[in-house]
């Protein structure tokens, strides 16, 4: 069956205008990540300023403070835990060298004492120690990483260049000249050697001749 004009009529393609595909706009509107960031338990429920150190879980019976540069977190410990686990509830980083206390790395100061926190422990406060019953953990503070200045090149460097190009020219020089030196006394040595050898040589077939002579008269 013949179709019509109608079925069979057909738009015209624009290739000036490009084919309709989804931009990246139109996909970030209806983009759900396969993978979101779970809240933690300081997120959904309050920190400890909020809710105090019980509601949170955090045991003990002597506050301590540790004081980063600006930073400050706030934990609990009981008598004699390590401060390296107090230091790990608090979320606080110490950088640790030996972990034997001896390095010194981990070094700080608590309520004017130092201590090393790999190896000490958290003592039993008294009335005499101040700060309010807490222990103020005062950490050195941690070196931003140097920023390099992305060039590519100094003044300086190229001076320092073009001093080490010199250096390593003269050394070269240096070192063709005692070669070519090495190589002369080895030529010299071995025409000394040829000479020798031939004056020998002919020592011999002259002895020889005499001996032949002396035999046949």
């Amino acid at each position: 069956m013949p179709r019509s004009d109608k079925e069979t009529k057909k738009e015209p393609v624009n290739l000036a205008q490009p084919l309709a595909s989804t931009t990246a706009s139109e996909d970030k509107k209806g983009y759900v990540p396969k993978w979101t960031k779970k809240t933690t338990v300081a997120e959904s429920l309050g920190s400890t300023k909020q809710l105090g150190f019980d509601k949170v879980g955090l045991k003990g019976d002597i506050p301590v403070v540790f004081q980063q540069g600006n930073e400050t977190r706030t934990s609990m410990a009981w008598v004699g835990q390590p401060y390296r686990d107090v230091a790990t509830q608090a979320g606080q980083f110490i950088k640790y060298g030996c972990g034997k206390g001896e390095c010194g790395t981990c070094e700080c100061m608590v309520n004017g004492k130092w201590i090393r926190p790999c190896v000490a422990k958290v003592p039993a406060l008294s009335k005499e120690d101040g700060e309010d019953g807490k222990l103020i953990v005062k950490l050195k503070a941690v070196k931003s990483k140097s920023t390099s200045s992305g060039t590519f090149f100094s003044f300086r460097s190229f001076l320092m260049g073009f001093w080490n190009n010199l250096l390593g020219m003269i050394g070269f020089v240096k070192f063709i000249d005692a070669a070519k030196r090495n190589w002369e006394e080895r030529i010299e040595y071995e025409e000394r050697v040829r000479q020798r050898t031939k004056e020998i040589r002919e020592a011999r077939l002259q002895a020889e001749a005499l001996a032949a002579s002396g035999a046949t008269s």
